[in-house]
């Protein structure tokens, strides 16, 4: 008779199943309802850009944040090693919104200024919608996002475990949601009596639709609001601090003007810049550089 041992789920290998789960399900869902194949038009540059940069956030710029913080807590201040270990959960919730979700949205609100955008514009640059391009930035835009070194510092003071693994599996599912090609809030819209239930959900988390509307490609439409809808986990922040535009429909085209006239720029660029330097017309991988703008004689509304 086979005994079948106990097998107890350390944080770390629940996070990433769940995590898989995730991926897996809305990978899925693009695929049966076919939005993937009628939307999704990506060129080898984008595989190339998504994949590299995927890889480079999981091998490279998570590792360092952790690494990092982790040395520096222990030479600077080893007194405060798991520190905070014996928080409630709600309490351990409420730091990490605040310590990783809410400088995050600031992070990606200072990202669509002068100062930032040259180091964003490449999770913009792709014309399709999909869990795909969830992770599409360039390598500095993460190693310098305050929330990784934030996380880093939280899981020194003691703030991990299950904790930190269930809310990342939330702030992933919600994320990969809001870039899915399949928009699974559009069919709520439509019911009646989940009117209530909805309104309070799209204020709270981010949607297709709210998400949509920050990667299109003209605000001219009234559904585009690349200028606003900045949440990642928590749509509430947009609320708050009065960027949030909520219309419950989706803009025609997602992308940006400046690739549409102009073409990509070489998926390397966009990574590594500013370590390597685009020589394409128009080129917004500059130091100090802004999002392309028409002149008045361009329309920069979708053909």
């Amino acid at each position: 008779m086979q005994v079948m041992a106990d097998i107890t789920l350390s944080p770390d290998l629940t996070r990433n199943l769940l995590t898989a789960c995730a991926i897996t399900g809305f990978g899925a869902m693009e695929l049966l309802t076919g939005r993937y194949q009628r939307t999704v038009r990506a060129t080898g540059n984008d595989t190339r850009l998504e994949l590299v940069m995927l890889l480079s956030l999981l091998a490279i710029a998570q590792p360092v944040a952790v690494l990092v913080t982790d040395a520096l807590g222990g030479w600077l201040a080893p007194g405060y090693r798991g520190r905070l270990a014996g928080l409630p959960s709600w309490a351990m919730v409420v730091i990490l919104l605040l310590g990783d979700d809410l400088t995050q949205y600031w992070w990606h609100r200072l990202s669509h200024s002068r100062l930032l955008w040259p180091l964003h514009r490449a999770h913009h640059s792709a014309r399709y919608m999909s869990i795909r391009m969830t992770f599409r930035n360039n390598l500095f835009y993460y190693l310098m996002m305050p929330g990784l070194w934030i996380a880093g510092a939280l899981l020194y003071l003691g703030i991990g475990g299950m904790v930190y693994a269930l809310y990342m599996v939330v702030k992933l599912t919600v994320i990969l949601g809001a870039h899915s090609s399949w928009r699974w809030d559009e069919p709520l819209y439509k019911v009646r009596a989940l009117r209530p239930l909805v309104w309070v959900l799209e204020r709270t988390i981010s949607t297709p639709a709210t998400h949509w509307a920050h990667h299109a490609i003209t605000n001219h439409d009234g559904v585009g609001h690349y200028t606003g809808n900045f949440g990642n986990l928590l749509f509430f922040w947009d609320v708050l601090f009065g960027t949030a535009h909520i219309t419950r429909r989706y803009p025609a085209e997602v992308g940006l003007i400046d690739d549409k006239l102009f073409g990509d720029e070489h998926w390397t660029h966009q990574i590594l810049f500013p370590l390597l330097r685009s020589k394409r017309a128009h080129t917004a991988l500059e130091i100090g550089a802004q999002a392309y703008v028409p002149s008045d004689e361009e329309d920069p509304r979708p053909s």
